[in-house]
């Protein structure tokens, strides 16, 4: 017969094992929700490969910017597009072999403009800090590569950015080449955060795996909310203010449903480059 002592020893044991195993359950459930939130928060793809943000937001909700006029609700918005009708014209996508070569002054000032659909968005660009951006920028616009190109991707949860540069407006377009990671110690970014009005590149990078360094394209993002993000992508220009009203203008509109074949949420406005340029000031 079992004692009264061994038997008390069994059940302990026993709910031990049913601990381990919760706790095991719960990590394994963790790393699933994170995976699917990497997934659905993923930043770009270039040279026609789907990439994701890899590193997950240990809580959402945690870097919220108190002060910012716009936190758009998750689910998908019904609100009326605010925007206006594309300009005539067509994407004509085109590529190349290999990164330009220089040609802007590191020392000059640049500007970037994006005439919307839904307003001009003026950018001011960090030359020195990141050269290769910029003059790849300059080049790209200098194309026409950006004009009648469709911002494929609002995200409104976790992080709060517009994302642009993809003339497939499906997340899976890309010049042809890449470009070096830039000026990731920049002063701007503490506590990691991408506070509102930063324009970074989108890239492979997975921080996971330390795979993907220097594989930013032609993706952009634009923070228009303070996101806890880490500093793995290129922060190369700083939007006006009025462009930031523009910016706010298209997340109050909302974001559709994921895209069942790439994930993407696409803003609700119609939000469309007629023109992009760079000029030296």
């Amino acid at each position: 017969m079992v004692s009264q002592e061994q038997r008390r020893r069994q059940l302990a044991r026993e709910k031990y094992l049913r601990q381990q195993q919760r706790r095991t359950d719960a990590r394994r459930k963790a790393r699933i929700r994170n995976s699917v939130i990497a997934s659905v928060l993923g930043v770009v793809v270039v040279l026609s490969v789907s990439v994701y943000l890899t590193k997950p937001f240990e809580d959402d909700g945690k870097k919220e910017n108190a002060g910012a006029e716009v936190t758009p609700s998750a689910s998908p918005s019904k609100a009326p597009d605010p925007c206006e009708k594309p300009a005539a014209g067509k994407v004509e996508p085109e590529t190349w072999k290999k990164e330009p070569a220089m040609t802007i002054d590191e020392s000059a000032k640049y500007t970037m403009k994006l005439d919307t659909t839904c307003g001009e968005i003026d950018i001011a660009l960090k030359a020195s800090a990141a050269p290769h951006t910029v003059n790849s920028f300059n080049f790209l616009a200098g194309k026409g590569y950006f004009d009648h190109s469709k911002c494929h991707r609002l995200t409104n949860q976790g992080i709060y950015v517009l994302q642009c540069g993809d003339p497939q407006g499906t997340g899976m377009g890309g010049p042809g080449y890449t470009i070096p990671d830039e000026n990731l110690k920049d002063k701007s970014l503490k506590g990691g955060v991408y506070p509102a009005g930063t324009v970074a590149m989108a890239n492979q990078y997975n921080a996971q795996t330390k795979q993907g360094r220097n594989s930013g394209g032609s993706q952009f993002f634009l923070v228009y909310q303070d996101s806890q993000l880490p500093p793995d992508y290129t922060p190369f220009g700083t939007v006006s203010e009025a462009g930031m009203k523009v910016l706010k203008k298209i997340a109050t509109a909302g974001a559709q449903a994921p895209d069942p074949q790439t994930g993407n949420t696409a803003p609700n406005a119609t939000v469309v480059i007629n023109k992009a340029t760079v000029a030296k000031s």
